[in-house]
């Protein structure tokens, strides 16, 4: 009988899969914290002979080789991929043994990447199922643009091309199991399926169902930003990331934190917006632990920039520190848990006002405000409050001359990243108010709204 196991990573909207046959594992595409993979095939009694990369990733660091070097497993990819360490090259079509019940054979699927493979599962008993990565998604497909736009116009062909081959050379229950597609920035778009067969997406997902030219037009047409640090990711991956090192941070007392504040480094604290925003230590930034922390956090710092973190608790810190590695900020300076009171010692904590957009229309008739929406550029097309200044957040720190003196009122979509860009205004001694309330409902106060 054999067991596919999903191990979500839903902070980048990825899947890493362990199949096993009740002796016998592959992995696909395994995250950096490899210790999760080791915990399942330990507690089953499994052996990982094979580790499958279906393409080098632009959105985390790899645990491939890692696992591959702890397990003695062969490590399997694209033998076009220039990397710089031993592998076990695979190709199209090839196909591995994996243990007495599994053969898996390798499908080359280019438009997320160049060199993209797919891996055909096939065994007794069963439909065969296929590990698509980032080529053919639950009702979607993954980005094309991740290289550069340069080879945007050709891989999106080849993406087409790709789900189309998977189509014809697969039967309809053939189940499909890709790494992007559950909030990932590699993900064209998002949908809600959480399983799905190739008979399903041929009735659903636009790349099988529209001629190519609707397809390559529609797609392109719904691209936007995407997280800053991707840049890192390829080549990291293609050196060979080795296993985290994920020991506790030292800890900073409150004149440490004071002092690399002041030289410009990083604190950030990861408890809630709301926390945050009635009390914190000043010259601090919040990417709170209960949204797209690493995804946020990466995508704006200054690569390189020295980190540490405030948590309420170890807990948090840790996990915190786990979600970094994944994007390859191994190291963390340091790092403080329990209360800003704690955290500031002797000087006076900074705070500033949380809204809703009732509280936001009131505030307009009454007195001139600055509304800076963070939204990405596709958000604000769709729709915005009028007279709003629009910097995305990930151009924020970039920006920041942009925003007008007095009192700013930041919104997003539904708080997060205003939360975060509040934080930003608030260090550079802006006076701000932060909106936590859901876009939906601005047009329900009152607030003039346009598009375009």
């Amino acid at each position: 009988m054999i067991e596919i196991i999903a191990i979500d990573t839903p902070s980048l909207g990825d899947r890493s899969y362990l199949v096993e046959d009740g002796e016998t594992a592959f992995v696909v595409d395994p995250q950096r914290d490899i210790d999760r993979v080791l915990d399942l095939a330990q507690v089953r009694g499994l052996r990982i002979t094979d580790v499958f990369e279906t393409h080098i990733h632009n959105d985390y660091v790899t645990g491939g080789l890692a696992l591959a070097r702890v397990t003695g497993a062969a490590y399997h990819i694209n033998a076009a991929d220039p990397v710089s360490f031993e592998r076990t090259p695979i190709e199209d079509g090839d196909v591995i043994d994996v243990g007495p019940h599994m053969r898996v054979r390798a499908l080359a699927t280019p438009g997320h990447t160049f060199t993209h493979l797919s891996y055909v599962l096939e065994a007794p008993g069963h439909a065969p199922m296929v590990f698509t990565g980032g080529s053919l998604l639950y009702g979607s497909t993954g980005r094309p643009d991740l290289l550069g736009p340069v080879h945007t116009g050709e891989l999106v062909k080849r993406q087409y091309a790709s789900a189309h081959r998977l189509a014809d050379v697969l039967p309809d229950d053939a189940e499909i199991y890709p790494t992007h597609g559950f909030g990932s920035f590699c993900s064209a778009t998002q949908s809600d399926a959480d399983r799905s067969t190739i008979g399903r997406e041929k009735r659903v997902n636009p790349v099988l169902t529209q001629q190519e030219r609707d397809y390559v037009d529609e797609l392109l047409a719904g691209l936007d930003a995407y997280p800053a640090y991707y840049a890192h990711m390829g080549p990291a991956n293609s050196s060979g990331p080795d296993a985290p090192d994920l020991t506790e941070p030292k800890t900073a007392d409150p004149a440490e934190l004071r002092s690399r504040i002041e030289a410009g480094e990083w604190v950030v604290d990861l408890r809630s917006r709301t926390a945050f925003a009635a009390g914190h230590v000043a010259g601090t930034l919040n990417f709170g632990a209960d949204g797209s922390f690493a995804t946020y956090l990466g995508w704006l710092i200054p690569w390189g920039t020295p980190l540490s973190l405030l948590g309420d608790t170890a807990e948090q810190v840790a996990d915190a520190q786990r979600e970094l590695v994944r994007i390859g900020i191994d190291r963390v300076e340091a790092a403080a848990t329990g209360t800003p009171e704690a955290w500031s010692g002797d000087a006076p904590l900074g705070s500033f006002p949380r809204a809703d957009f009732g509280e936001l229309a009131m505030v307009r008739h009454h007195r001139p405000v600055t509304v800076l929406d963070v939204r990405r550029n596709l958000e604000w097309t769709q729709n915005h409050i009028d007279g709003a200044v629009h910097i995305p957040l990930h151009e924020l720190l970039d920006r920041l001359g942009e925003v007008p003196t007095g009192e700013v009122w930041v919104h997003c979509q539904a708080g997060y990243r205003a939360s975060i860009a509040a934080s930003i205004l608030a260090a550079a001694g802006r006076r701000v108010v932060a909106v936590d309330d859901e876009f939906d409902r601005a047009a329900r106060t009152g607030l003039p709204l346009s598009a375009g």
